[in-house]
């Protein structure tokens, strides 16, 4: 039997680098369609009209309420058999995977936006419309990217818990880092071994995520109003 590090050299890290390519692809579309999901569903929760309103929250009470394994088990199997007229709404693997990933992270990422707004003081509301600004420029403009920053810690939070979760796409028959490595290990026996190496490739992954989130929180951050004053 070869060595680990012969074995993860000649078979592990192979199959990995294909599986991680395939995660990249999982998460980036994800993360950002449900950072744009969450900002636009926590922005009308809080400023948008009473049936929206109400409507929203179903949905956030529904994606938050409900294990993400079901929602991908819906997109992916069950939802082949909702048909609409004569059509069948077939999913690929990847987007199945990409709009329970999406739909289920916006949802949290309102709650972390909704946070944001409310905690904006209505002053700067109507400051600003006593300047002569439309509603929805006062919260585009001013209200917004305020609450943006808050929720940002979060949000991003919510991106690296994504990171993590995408392991469950393996489930829907995609070959992300943990399907590849999940082959891997019934063909070798070799478990231990294979999801150790998984499982450092998350960490990778993590680590530069994390890196990256901060390095946006700083960019953005508004001198002598962030942070503790010395």
């Amino acid at each position: 039997m070869d060595s680990f590090f012969e074995f993860a050299a000649t078979r592990i890290i192979p199959a990995l680098d294909a599986g991680l390519w395939t995660t990249i692809l999982l998460i980036v579309p994800a993360s950002l369609l449900g950072m744009a999901i969450g900002v636009t569903a926590g922005t009308a929760r809080v400023y948008g009209p009473r049936p929206l309103i109400r409507v929203l929250d179903w949905y956030v009470a529904v994606f938050r309420g409900t294990p993400l394994v079901v929602q991908l088990y819906f997109w992916y199997f069950a939802l082949p058999n909702v048909a609409v007229g004569d059509v069948r709404l077939v999913l690929p693997p990847m987007w199945a995977a990409i709009i329970g990933f999406a739909l289920c992270s916006g949802a949290y990422q309102s709650e972390y936006i909704r946070g944001g707004l409310l905690s904006i003081k209505r002053g700067q509301l109507r400051a600003a419309q006593a300047l002569g600004m439309t509603p929805l420029t006062t919260v585009t403009s001013v209200v917004l990217p305020q609450a943006f920053r808050r929720a940002l810690p979060g949000c991003g939070n919510e991106i690296i818990y994504l990171i993590k979760y995408s392991s469950l796409a393996s489930i829907i028959t995609v070959n992300d880092l943990t399907g590849m490595g999940r082959s891997l290990a019934k063909s070798s026996f070799r478990n231990t071994e294979v999801f150790v190496v998984v499982g450092l490739y998350y960490l990778a992954l993590v680590t530069v995520a994390t890196f990256v989130l901060r390095a946006v929180e700083k960019k953005l951050e508004i001198p002598g109003f962030e942070g503790k004053k010395e």
